[in-house]
Order: structure tokens, then C-alpha cells, then sequence
């Protein structure tokens, strides 16, 4: 009985059950998994405007082996969340939340694959471990990226 009171106490100062715990941890999960997409899907708007001048729902459906279903889905919760402005039929426009978020992704997985190429990791397998590092890199390691990167390049420069 003594252990199912110590049980009962440590769930009262945790302030809530293991099962509401869990289920909390897997919102969060859903909510970091619907941000990664978002990122995922600004970032591909920016490439394709950039290279083809315009994104369109089939170009983003094969760039991220997705349904046009699933695109338009996704770009609905964009819209509400005021990165992107689509009309039917026509291409698909950044904000400048979207823009800036865009660029901040860019910026992110740039340095990673740099970050893994300077440990000597192939370029075909940097790109693809960049695309799930980059979504949960801490600023403090992403800034340590940064540093290993800039004394590396001071590094070569100054043996040369």
C-alpha cells in the first residue's frame, strides 16, 4: 500500500498522470512534426519561385513526393499561419513571414551540410541527414556549427 501512495504522491508533483503525460508528449510530437512540414514546405515555395519564377501545387506534389491533396491541405494551415497566399489556380506566393522563415531554413540546412561535410560525409549524405537535423538543431549547437566552421576556414587559410 505504501508504494501505491509514493506512486499516487510522485503523480500529484507531477501534476498529471502518465497518460496524460504521454498524450501531451505526443501533441507536442504532432506540433513539432507540423512545424518541420511547414519548414519543409517554405523552403521548397522559395527553390521552385527561385528556379522556375513561380511555385505551383503539382511542382511542390513532386518536389515533396506528395498527393496535390496533401499539398492543398498543407497550404490551407500555411495560409493560416500567414506564410503563403494561393489562389486557385494560380501560383503560390510567400509572405514575408514565409519569407523570412524560408530563408531561416536555408540558412539552417546550409550549415549543417557544411557542418557534415567538414567531417568528411559524403555530399549525397549530408543533404539527406541535413533534412532531419535541421529541424531540431539547437540555436546553441547550430552557433557551434557556425564557430567549428568559421576555425576550420581561418585553419586553411592561414596554412596556405
Amino acid at each position: 500500500m505504501a508504494s501505491r501512495t509514493t506512486s499516487k504522491a510522485r503523480q500529484v508533483v507531477a501534476g498529471a498522470r502518465p497518460e496524460t503525460r504521454q498524450a501531451e508528449n505526443f501533441r507536442q510530437i504532432r506540433r513539432e512534426h507540423a512545424h518541420e512540414i511547414a519548414e519543409d514546405y517554405v523552403e521548397a515555395i522559395a527553390d521552385l519561385s527561385a528556379t522556375l519564377g513561380e511555385a505551383r501545387v503539382v511542382d511542390l506534389a513532386r518536389r515533396l513526393g506528395v498527393t496535390h491533396v496533401t499539398v492543398n491541405r498543407t497550404l490551407a494551415r500555411l495560409r493560416e499561419a500567414g506564410h503563403v497566399n494561393t489562389k486557385p489556380y494560380r501560383a503560390i506566393f510567400l509572405t514575408e513571414s514565409g519569407r523570412k522563415l524560408a530563408e531561416e531554413c536555408k540558412r539552417r540546412h546550409q550549415t549543417v551540410v557544411a557542418f557534415l561535410r567538414s567531417l568528411d560525409i559524403s555530399e549525397k549524405v549530408a543533404e539527406k541527414d541535413a533534412e532531419g537535423i535541421e529541424h531540431h538543431v539547437s540555436q546553441e549547437t547550430l552557433a557551434a556549427f557556425v564557430r567549428h566552421l568559421a576555425a576550420a576556414a581561418a585553419g586553411i587559410r592561414s596554412s596556405r
